[in-house]
């Protein structure tokens, strides 16, 4: 168990549309101000490396593709310039970074993950998750991700996880993370997620929803929430809707989600963000201890010689290839060797 106190930020920030260059110095400022205003973790938003394909919803598939191909160039590698920035601003600093990234698949030109690293306060990635599945429309965009971000990782200040957007939805996923000890759960979300035109009926309230499966997972896991959402301003309005006035109408009426902090009752704590900038609350551990009494779903709260729940946490990868020696190939007994 990590230091019982400590201070969070949420980062209710738009990143520099389509500039990961761009929104990765972004990033390394609010974690300076962060720090500087005393923080040990500062959480980032779903995609905010280039931004959240908000395009997605609001297009045909068929009508998309520059809108895809403009998001596949400004995604970025793990091992990229732009996520190593961020990893130095972390190890400069001396705080833990969350922040999600639209990750390119190095096997596929076109191949994209929407994914999110925890990063050490020394720099280093403690945990590297791809969203397990691509919600609604997101899967024009983005490819199933595998188990082997399932991981909570104890550091200095708790037991940290997380889980992208509609993940917090799943109860398994939730609970392969509470089974891991879980102290601070970390859910990353979209500024805006259009589901309906919403001068035809109501359309799907990010703010209410977010705050339900936040709120219902700190209750039982007895646990912190960091609920973080993107920010979406003029810049990355207009880049969306190009001038179609019946674009831009679906993007002003769609609710804009919040970032806010709740504790291990599921109650709020600290600051709530509506507006760009920089929310904090104060987290102490110990408050996770009492609400265990009443029901531990990982411990005496359960019953696992009924239920029996396995997780695969293998990295997935389109293929395995088994190397040998040249010299090994089996050839004819007619075969000669080629001229040099």
């Amino acid at each position: 168990m990590g230091n019982m106190k400590f201070w969070a930020a949420a980062a209710h920030i738009a990143p520099v549309c389509l500039d990961p260059g761009a929104s990765a110095e972004k990033a390394c400022s609010v974690i300076a101000e962060a720090a500087r205003n005393g923080a040990s973790l500062v959480v980032f938003s779903e995609s905010f490396l280039p931004g959240f394909p908000v395009w997605a919803a609001l297009y045909p598939p068929i009508q998309s593709h520059e809108h895809f191909k403009r998001f596949l160039k400004a995604s970025v590698y793990i091992d990229g310039p732009e996520i190593e920035r961020v990893r130095k601003a972390a190890s400069d600093n001396g705080v833990f970074v969350s922040i999600g990234f639209s990750e390119r698949n190095p096997a596929s030109v076109g191949g994209l993950w929407n994914s999110n690293v925890l990063i050490s306060d020394t720099g280093q990635i403690l945990i590297h998750h791809r969203k397990l599945v691509a919600t609604f429309f997101e899967k024009l965009v983005w490819d199933p991700g595998d188990g082997a971000g399932l991981v909570v990782a104890n550091t200095r200040i708790g037991r940290i996880g997380g889980l992208i957007c509609g993940e917090n939805t799943n109860p398994l996923a939730r609970y392969s993370l509470m089974t891991q000890g879980e102290q601070v759960h970390i859910s990353s979300y979209p500024p805006i997620w259009p589901t309906r035109v919403p001068t035809e009926s109501d359309n799907y309230d990010n703010r209410a929803a977010n705050r339900i499966r936040a709120s219902a997972h700190c209750f039982e896991a007895k646990c912190f929430g960091i609920i973080v959402a993107g920010h979406l301003d003029e810049v990355a309005r207009k880049a969306i809707a190009l001038d179609d006035p019946a674009i831009e109408a679906i993007i002003d009426a769609s609710p804009r989600a919040t970032s806010f902090f709740l504790g291990p009752t599921g109650a709020a704590t600290g600051d709530e963000m509506t507006d760009e900038g920089i929310g904090y609350a104060q987290i102490d551990l110990d408050d996770c201890v009492e609400p265990k009494r009443f029901h531990d779903v990982v411990a005496g709260y359960n019953r696992f010689d009924i239920f029996d729940v396995t997780v695969n946490r293998m990295r997935r990868n389109p293929i395995r290839f088994l190397e040998g020696r040249a010299e090994d190939a089996l050839t004819s007994p007619e075969a000669v060797a080629m001229p040099e």
